[in-house]
């Protein structure tokens, strides 16, 4: 008989703003403790010894999905500076592999630049960071992390002799060349909270880097880049509400740092570039007058908030999410009722038109595009039937040419799918977007089992992108779906806004009309929905368990987010300061109450919950493995029923999971396993909760 693990019990009690809080498992936490691995190690056994029975079903999942994928590949290549720059993949080999080719070779030869499967050799995880080749072409300077921290180390290798520099820099987190390729400029990372706060800049001739700029306030990272025109480097610091633009001309990178707009609270902006008029013209993308951001330009000469020349005004049911600059045209970025949008405009911004797609919900982007004086543009279209496709897009035509489009190998027809957007009324009469995906031929009369999923934090939308591995669920008769829900982005700043902060709770309240409402509608069955969610949106499957245990048949969490009063106390861990503005700080009693009422680990109580499957890793630097860890711990002690809770830790990885694309895989085939069983599509383990209604 199978034993469930139990974490030893170590109270720890703790008294804020007059509550007291007993904390069996926050021993969790030492990781160099013996203990802690032992814990972890025996939930993995567990968690094994529970889904053997789905081997067969795990097995057979990783062979569809595997069987799916072209896995020798290549990208679309990329022009810049005289070569083409791509990536490929081989059968078997678990990373790809990037490469160059010259543009006017008289022999198409191919050269390796980097190959990610020789760099993990022997590491249970790799993962590829900055990728930044000098102008000249003759020298790349990349990054690399071998443990999931997100701890990245940049080398700089010879593309003449093909030989690695002495050069290194340890907590690498973005980086620019000066245009004569003389100069690197290079951020680090704070080594505790892993804030990205310095400004380097090494020189090839010799001589210690030098520290150039050192982010003052914890609330605020920094990044740096140089724009499309390449006559500007750019530093951008930013907190999540209020950001600052430093810019230095890139020719040689001499020269002061300039502060172009001095950063004022709730303020946000970026800026590009275009050489026109006298020092050439800034194009500024800013929410000064509206949350949704304007667009409007200055003279590089004199930047100050009476020279802004408005472009295009702020749109309340418009978000700017974004302004690309090219030699003739702009491209901007926007979201509409929800739904992305490419629009074209003259340099001057006169003259846009709207880039037509034909599906109700999709993602549609601009591609890799670092050349300047072009004509035709790449831009990238997916939605959740079509798969992710590449176009050449002429700014002049409107004419479009695919390029290439994601392979289903084995054949795939879009036809028997079909996309929709629902919208879900919430307690507060807010109506919230649902995308969804089914089969074509499942009945909406109310007996289709369920795959819902959400996020809803930091303003970042949703995506609505193609997976053919989501076919292993919907060749079964799943219906898959996206609660949209506010904190995300998905209708702009304020949609943001109203999922943040003391309105967080409207995440969790939307998550759970969504599936009302998909119920209702017949969509779905009642009590044979499951759910998933990572990170932040892992908090939301926390939190939505706790406030609608009956409402779901199963949940997967995904490096959860779900001891957030602990970690929104302890200022020393990576994120906690920057994101106050995102979730608030506890020490005040106002901001306390808000998390207070939501937090998942807080307010786990006696009761009936759903199947579990909880995932981590021992190396996340976002979400620490403990806070899942003492979840669960916890969550055995007061769950009242015999549903499975199961908890997995990846040992070698970080935030995202498994870094190979098969070990990835297979952890998608383990997940997808458990949620056919949990629903009884496969009938491995009986599960109760969430009555069938």
């Amino acid at each position: 008989m199978l034993t469930t693990p139990a974490a030893p019990r170590r109270p720890i009690t703790t008294v804020r703003h007059g509550e007291s809080f007993t904390d069996d498992f926050a021993w969790l936490r030492d990781k160099e403790n013996p203990d802690t691995i032992a814990y972890l190690q025996a939930e993995n056994g567990y968690a094994e010894s529970v889904l053997a029975p789905t081997q067969g079903l795990q097995e057979a999942l990783y062979r569809e999905m595997l069987g799916r994928i072209k896995e020798t590949d290549l990208s679309v290549p990329v022009r810049r500076d005289g070569y083409w720059y791509f990536t490929r993949t081989e059968e078997g080999k678990q990373y790809a592999i990037h490469c160059r080719r010259a543009v006017d070779a008289a022999v198409d030869t191919e050269e390796v630049l980097v190959d990610v499967n020789v760099l993990a050799q022997r590491k249970p995880f790799m993962s590829l960071g900055d990728f930044a080749v000098s102008d000249d072409t003759n020298l790349l300077a990349y990054s690399t992390d071998e443990t999931g921290f997100r701890q990245y180390t940049m080398v700089m290798k010879d593309l003449r002799t093909g030989a690695l520099l002495s050069f290194r820099r340890e907590r690498v987190t973005s980086v620019a060349w000066t245009t004569d390729g003389q100069d690197l400029f290079y951020t680090v990372e704070d080594e505790t909270t892993k804030r990205s706060h310095q400004l380097w800049r090494h020189t090839l001739t010799g001589g210690a880097d030098l520290l150039v700029y050192e982010e003052p306030d914890e609330a605020f990272s920094i990044h740096v880049r140089r724009t499309r025109s390449r006559g500007w480097l750019v530093l951008q610091s930013g907190s999540h509400t209020t950001s600052e633009s430093r810019v230095l001309p890139a020719p040689s990178g001499n020269g002061e740092w300039r502060v172009l707009l001095p950063r004022v609270p709730d303020v946000e902006y970026d800026v590009e570039h275009h050489p026109t008029g006298p020092g050439g013209t800034f194009i500024i993308r800013i929410n000064d007058t509206g949350r949704n951001f304007r667009l409007v330009r200055a003279s590089a000469r004199q930047v100050t908030r009476e020279t802004l020349t408005e472009m295009l005004p702020h749109r309340a049911d418009v978000m700017l999410e974004g302004v690309d600059c090219f030699a003739n045209h702009l491209v901007v970025t926007e979201r509409e009722a929800g739904v992305p949008q490419l629009a074209v405009a003259r340099i001057d911004g006169i003259g846009s038109r709207r880039v037509a797609f034909p599906e109700p919900a999709y993602e549609a982007y601009l591609h890799a595009n670092p050349e300047w004086d072009v004509t035709t543009i790449r831009i990238g279209y997916q939605s959740l039937v079509t798969p992710a496709s590449v176009y050449d897009y002429n700014l002049d035509t409107d004419e479009r040419t695919l390029l290439k489009q994601q392979e289903v190998v084995g054949g795939y027809e879009a036809s028997r799918f079909v996309s929709e957007r629902l919208e879900a009324r919430a307690s507060d009469g807010t109506l919230v977007p649902i995308s969804l995906v089914r089969r074509r031929d499942v009945p909406a009369d109310g007996t289709a089992p369920c795959f819902l999923t959400g996020y809803g934090a930091y303003g970042y939308p949703f995506p609505v992108t193609f997976s053919s591995g989501r076919l292993s669920l919907l060749e079964r008769g799943i219906v898959v779906a996206i609660a949209h829900v506010r904190g995300g982005g998905e209708l702009g700043k304020p949609w943001h806004d109203a999922g943040r902060m003391a309105s967080k709770m409207n995440s969790f309240t939307d998550f759970v009309a969504a599936a009302e409402t998909l119920i209702a509608n017949r969509m779905v069955a009642a009590g044979r929905i499951a759910i998933e969610g990572g990170s932040a949106g892992g908090l939301l499957m926390g939190a939505v368990t706790n406030l609608r245990p009956d409402l779901f048949r199963a949940v997967v969490s995904q490096v959860p987010f779900v001891d957030v009063l602990n970690t929104m106390f302890d200022a020393s861990l990576p994120l906690t300061v920057g994101e106050y503005e995102e979730w608030g700080n506890p020490e005040i009693l106002e901001q306390f109450r808000w998390m207070r009422a939501y937090c998942p680990y807080t307010n786990l109580a006696a009761a009936s919950y759903p199947a579990m499957l909880v995932r981590t890793s021992l190396n996340d630097s976002q979400v620490m493995y403990w806070e899942p860890a003492k979840y669960v711990a916890k969550l055995r002690l007061l769950k009242q029923d015999t549903n499975p809770l199961l908890f997995l830790t990846n040992m070698g990885a970080g935030h995202g999971g498994a870094s190979g694309r098969y070990d990835r895989l297979r952890e998608i085939a383990g997940d997808y396993a458990f949620m056919l069983a949990a629903l009884g599509i496969e009938g491995m383990f009986g599960v109760g909760g969430g009555a069938a209604r």
